[in-house]
């Protein structure tokens, strides 16, 4: 009787070693069946009065704010959008595996600039903003593996966030495609009249230092395929090489027809969860051996444009 049981122990234990090499050899399913199975309701439209769109002489950029994380320079944004004062700056500059800036190029990171006071509502200085208190009622999608820079890391309003439970804060991640507050020394000089996009690895150092004002949504490609800047810093020492900004307008202020279709994916869906297991342990004929880990700057929110997937 106990070799029985024994020799029905051993057959289970067989067939269930060769179920689990099966779903192994199986490959799974990829993002692109992922989001074409996706729910309708798992997509969110944003808010167009969070949606810029800064036309290049390439193509059109569409940034989304990030008022849940920077208030005061998302207001500060929108004030310096409607009162025009972007049109007609510059990129000034394009540094290799780092940033891509746009500024006036006749001012300086501190906002005092000419053009600026014309604005009179316009702040030339504001509270950092570099963290904010973690906020319990907004969904949070952690990711499992840990992460060197931040005790934890995950998803919250639908950007990466980093947080610190022990001191109760948390603060958006500088990953690819990250728009940025650039400032001078002093940690107020900085109030969303000089921009920056993150257009390689991630520079994490800047994390909880510098404020993120939202992320590129659609166009990244025009910001991370220009000329490098041969100054230092990647500024350009020539302003024939820089490159014009024709305009930044907000999406509420267009007619619908002028508006693009953007939808994200929600970052608390269960798509976006299927995403990150695909990401950690997925595997194909290309990829037979699945990584197992994620870090926070590996896997984005993804975005489409009239239902088709956009390119960030």
């Amino acid at each position: 009787m106990h070799a029985v049981a024994s020799s029905l122990f051993v057959l289970a234990g067989l067939l269930t070693g060769a179920s689990a090499m099966a779903d192994q050899a199986k490959p799974t399913p990829s993002a692109k069946e992922l989001l074409a199975a996706s729910k309708p309701a798992e997509w969110r439209t944003p808010d167009p009065q969070n949606l810029l769109y800064m036309q290049l002489p390439q193509g059109r950029v569409v940034i989304e704010l990030a008022p849940d994380f920077t208030p005061l320079h998302a207001a500060n944004i929108r004030t310096l959008v409607r009162g025009h004062y972007f049109d007609g700056l510059a990129i000034v500059r394009v540094q290799d595996n780092f940033v891509t800036q746009w500024d006036d190029p006749n001012g300086d990171d501190g906002g005092d600039k000419a053009k600026m006071h014309s604005l009179g509502t316009a702040k030339t200085t504001l509270p950092p903003e570099f963290t904010r208190a973690i906020n319990p009622q907004q969904p949070w999608t952690p990711l499992p593996d840990g992460d060197v820079y931040a005790p934890q890391v995950g998803f919250s309003g639908g950007l990466p966030v980093a947080r610190d439970p022990a001191a109760g804060k948390e603060w958006p991640v500088q990953c690819y495609g990250m728009v940025g507050v650039a400032r001078d020394v002093a940690p107020d000089s900085g109030n969303g009249s000089a921009l920056y996009a993150v257009i390689g690895q991630a520079p994490r150092r800047l994390d909880h230092n510098l404020a993120v004002a939202g992320r590129v949504l659609v166009g990244m490609p025009y910001l991370s395929a220009l000329p490098r800047g041969t100054g230092p810093m990647g500024f350009y020492a020539k302003a024939a090489q820089r490159t014009p900004i024709l305009s930044v307008k907000l999406a509420a202020d267009l007619p619908p027809a002028q508006q693009e279709k953007v939808q994200v994916l929600r970052t608390d869906s269960p798509t976006f969860a299927a995403l990150i297991e695909t990401a950690r342990h997925g595997h194909n004929p290309f990829y037979p051996e699945p990584v197992g880990k994620l870090g926070i700057c590996d896997i984005h929110a993804p975005v489409r444009v009239n239902g088709k997937p956009a390119t960030p």
